[in-house]
């Protein structure tokens, strides 16, 4: 390997090299070398290896998936923008992908003093508690924990769940018409339940949302927290200036 810097840590220069070459010759979705090929290619020890993927991934340049390899991220504009609709599954099938939800909890609970404080509800009011893992095309893009008032859902069960998106059911079944919904987000790190889930390493980049949509009565009729994989999402800020 030719060093770029005789300061500069071996992990930074292979850093330095991949991302030359994730640029300028890797295509989104590729395949990289292994660690152990990366490691006789370059001279280096498999941990140093280890860091530069690292590096990499928490970057956004690559996405590692545990059992099968690192694979060049795709930053395109295809990537899922954030702000521009509040329905997953509306807007992966807007971009012609296939979206996919996994039901992985459905209970019922008496809302604490935050959850009672975050929906408007009083404390002890029944909530519907539903965790969702959401995947477009095969990949697993992020994971859900809503909250729902029982008294405007009451006859909600899982087979419906299973059958609609939640924002279909809530205006069409239950006649719920959302008015807005607001979401607030930030850079996190992936906690070691979110990152098997989601497929990725612990502590790889991620987003953190959380989401309050109001009916057309101004009531909280959900109040979402999502961890989302930061090399599968953008978000995009529009700046209008008043006249």
């Amino acid at each position: 390997m030719t060093p770029r810097g005789r300061k500069q840590p071996l992990y930074d220069q292979l850093v330095d090299i991949l991302t030359e070459k994730i640029e300028q010759e890797y295509r989104p979705g590729d395949l990289l070398p292994s660690e152990r090929e990366l490691s006789e290619r370059y001279g280096l020890s498999r941990t140093t290896v280890r860091l530069a993927l690292q590096e990499l991934e928490q970057l956004g340049m690559v996405v590692r998936q545990h059992g099968r390899g690192t694979f060049v991220a795709d930053r395109s504009a295809q990537t899922t923008n954030l702000l521009q609709v509040y329905s997953f599954t509306d807007q992966m099938r807007s971009m012609g992908r296939d979206p996919k939800t996994t039901i992985l909890e459905f209970t019922e609970l008496d809302a604490d003093k935050k959850l009672a404080e975050r929906m408007g509800v009083r404390l002890g009011d029944r909530l519907f508690k539903l965790k969702r893992l959401r995947t477009a095309d095969g990949i697993p893009m992020m994971v859900e924990l809503s909250y729902l008032p029982v008294r405007k859902f009451l006859t909600l069960k899982r087979p419906l769940l299973d059958s609609m998106p939640l924002y279909e059911i809530m205006e069409n079944v239950y006649n719920e018409k959302i008015r807005v919904a607001e979401e607030e987000f930030f850079a996190s790190v992936a906690r070691p339940s979110d990152a098997h889930l989601l497929d990725i390493a612990e502590n790889a980049p991620v987003l953190d949302l959380v989401r309050t949509t109001y009916n057309m009565s101004n009531e909280i009729i959900e109040y979402t927290l999502s961890v989302a994989r930061a090399d599968q999402f953008k978000y995009k800020v529009l700046h209008q200036r008043l006249p």
